[in-house]
C-alpha cells in the first residue's frame, strides 16, 4: 500500500512542560494581526486503567460547547496542529492521544474500535463532559461513529474526515495490514515517512511531516498491528442509521484510502448527514486545507445549533 499511495504546518510551536503556544501568524493574511492560542497538556487516568494524554484550551465561558478531536492511525493530537490555532476560545477544545498513541499509556491489549470508543466515553466521564462534538479523522472517524452508535447520549454533533461505514472490505487497508503484520522491530523510519506522506495530495510543510513521522515512530509495533487488525474486522455499519446527531462528512477527491462511494454510503446511512467534497485534496484534508476545514466546522456547528438545542 505504501508504494501504491506514495506520491508526492509549519506551526510556530513553543513547547514547555505543560503549555503549547501555537501561533497562526503564517496562516493569516499579511495585514492580519497574529493571534495566540494556548493549549495546556495534561493526562487523566480512566476507570479502565488507561491513561490518556490530551491538550485543552482555556474556554472563554464555563458552559462552552465542547469539541473533542480524535486522530487517525498511528497519529497523535498533533495531527490537528494546523487547525488548533484557528479555533475560537468560545468553545472548550480537547485533542487527545488515543491509547497506544502519542504520550498515552500503551496497554498490551486491546485496540479494537470498541476499546477506543469505550475510552472516549470514560474520558468524557473523567473530564465531566456530558456531550460533545466529536471530530474524527480516518481511524478516528470510525471511532467517532462507533461512539455515536454505542454511546449516543455523548454525541452532540459528529464530524467525519476521510472515514467510511466500515473498513472490513477496504482493499487498501487490507494491503496495508498485510504489510504491517509482517513488520519487525525496529520499524523502518523510511517506511513510516512513506506511509505518512502517502496520505496527502497537496504539498504540506516539511516540519509538519517530520512531526507526523516522529509521532508514528512513538507507537509500539504491537499497537501498529493490533489497531489496524481491529479496524479491518469490526463492522457496525448496519447500526449507523441509529445515529441521531447532526453529522458532517468531509472527503478529499484525491483520497487513495476511502472512496466517494463510501462517503455516499455514510451520507445515506446516517439520517442527518451532509457530505462536502474537497477538490484536489487527499486523505488528510484538515492538514492540507486547514483554514477551509475550520470554516466548514464552524458553519456546520452554527447551522446545527438549533437542531441540537431542540433535541
Amino acid at each position: 500500500m505504501a508504494t501504491q499511495l506514495a506520491r508526492r504546518a509549519f506551526l510556530s510551536l513553543s513547547v514547555g512542560t505543560t503549555t503549547f503556544f501555537l501561533s497562526n501568524k503564517w496562516l493569516q493574511p499579511v495585514s492580519a494581526k497574529p493571534t495566540a492560542f494556548v493549549m495546556r497538556s495534561n493526562q487523566v487516568q480512566l476507570h479502565n486503567g488507561v491513561t490518556l494524554n490530551y491538550v485543552e484550551n482555556q474556554p472563554s465561558f464555563p458552559d462552552s460547547d465542547t469539541i473533542i478531536f480524535l486522530h487517525g492511525y498511528t497519529d497523535s493530537w498533533r495531527s490537528f496542529e494546523r487547525n488548533l490555532p484557528l479555533l475560537s476560545n468560545k468553545f472548550r477544545i480537547l485533542a487527545i492521544d488515543q491509547r497506544g498513541h502519542g504520550n498515552s499509556s500503551r496497554p498490551s491489549c486491546c485496540y479494537t474500535q470498541a476499546d477506543f470508543a469505550a475510552d472516549i466515553d470514560a474520558f468524557m466521564t473523567a473530564m465531566k463532559i456530558e456531550k460533545a462534538t466529536l471530530v474524527g479523522h480516518s481511524m478516528g472517524g470510525f471511532i467517532a461513529h462507533k461512539v455515536a452508535v454505542d454511546y449516543p447520549q455523548r454525541v452532540q454533533r459528529l464530524v467525519l474526515i476521510g472515514a467510511a461505514p466500515s473498513a472490513v472490505k477496504n482493499p487498501v487497508l487490507k494491503e496495508l495490514n498485510d504489510t504491517v503484520q509482517a513488520l519487525v522491530e525496529p520499524i523502518d523510519p523510511n517506511f513510516v515517512r512513506e506511509f505518512q506522506a502517502s496520505t496527502f495530495y497537496k504539498p504540506i510543510p516539511p516540519a509538519f511531516l517530520d512531526t507526523a513521522v516522529a509521532e508514528s515512530l512513538k507507537v509500539p509495533l504491537m499497537v501498529w498491528k493490533q489497531a489496524l487488525a481491529g479496524l479491518i474486522v469490526e463492522d457496525h455499519a448496519m447500526r449507523l442509521d441509529q445515529i441521531a446527531a447532526p453529522t458532517l462528512i468531509l472527503w478529499g477527491d484525491r483520497d487513495d484510502i476511502v472512496t466517494l462511494q463510501e462517503q455516499q454510503a455514510l451520507q445515506t446511512q446516517i439520517p442527518n448527514a451532509t457530505l462536502k467534497i474537497y477538490r484536489e485534496t487527499g486523505h488528510g484534508l484538515h492538514v492540507e486545507s486547514p483554514q477551509r476545514f475550520v470554516r466548514d466546522l464552524y458553519r456546520f456547528m452554527r447551522r446545527s445549533q438549533s437542531v441540537v438545542k431542540h433535541d
